[in-house]
């Protein structure tokens, strides 16, 4: 994953000097890597007050430069997996549109928790999907997790109440619950999302403690839409980006922050269980560089 895509950078710093001209080819490359046009700007005026004028010796003083920049950027945003864990139980509900990788995510988190001694409960309140239901269920059998579930169309909400309870009564760690993969654009399914809300805060004003949102890479300037549109039902406090294995140029992390100033708490590079890694600034601007 590279944040210029296909583009080699080494073409653009290929004088021995950075000039106006080329400053200006690097903000209109960062625009059309997703990173929005305030983050652009920035990273442009960064350079032209570090570089304009001064020679170039070495092209990877740049990439070197703009790593250390983009992970100042970042930095801020990082949130630990720990956080995800300050009460018992904790109950984190995960958002996200069809084909984010949502329930994956879910495993994995579960998986990650697990490993750490922690008691796990998964609710499957995407009714909706028998896939979805089956394959949070296989998820709870692999690591060994408490698992919650109701007949196919039962409304979501009654699914995310039986989950806290179990989690209560049993003095779990977490609970994740698994929220239907609807389009952010559908009124009467965000409705019912916004109705899950509603009845854990009827359960306990703090709950959910943690509401994630999935994003996925590929998906560039629409991830934008979907974080504006889900905040708009509850409060999102942290991001989880997915398919950052492909060929997007994740750039889209940078415009989410700029603009939402989300924490993110892991990213997803692949199918395996051990591919969600917690989110680290410094990583992360490695790999949006590397060319």
């Amino acid at each position: 994953m590279k944040l210029f895509g296909n583009f080699n950078l080494s073409n653009l710093f290929s004088k021995k000097k950075i000039d106006k001209d080329l400053l200006n080819k690097f903000e209109e490359l960062l625009i059309e890597s997703d990173v929005g046009t305030e983050m652009a700007s920035d990273l442009k005026e960064k350079l032209k007050n570090e570089k304009i004028g001064k020679e170039i010796k070495d092209k990877k003083e740049i990439f070197d430069f703009l790593g250390h920049q983009i992970s100042k950027l970042l930095l801020p945003y990082e949130k630990k997996l720990t956080e995800l864990n300050k009460s018992s139980p904790s109950i984190v509900v995960v958002a996200g549109v069809n084909g984010v990788g949502k329930t994956t995510t879910i495993g994995k988190l579960g998986k990650l928790f697990k490993d750490d001694g922690k008691k796990i409960v998964f609710g499957a309140a995407d009714t909706f999907r028998a896939a979805a239901i089956e394959q949070l269920e296989l998820w709870s059998k692999k690591i060994n997790a408490d698992f919650v579930k109701s007949d196919l169309g039962t409304d979501p909400a009654s699914v995310g109440y039986k989950t806290v309870k179990v989690a209560e009564e049993k003095k779990l760690d977490l609970a994740f619950i698994d929220t239907a993969g609807r389009l952010q654009n559908k009124k009467n399914l965000m409705e019912e999302y916004k109705k899950i809300f509603t009845v854990l805060k009827k359960i306990n004003p703090e709950y959910p403690h943690e509401t994630i949102l999935v994003l996925d890479a590929t998906t560039g300037q629409n991830a934008l839409n979907q974080v504006e549109e889900f905040q708009k039902i509850s409060n999102i406090t942290g991001l989880i980006i997915t398919k950052l294995d492909t060929s997007a140029k994740g750039g889209i992390l940078l415009a989410i922050c700029k603009k939402y100033s989300l924490p993110i708490i892991a990213v997803g590079m692949g199918e395996k269980e051990s591919d969600l890694h917690p989110f680290s600034s410094k990583e992360f601007a490695k790999m949006l560089i590397k060319n």
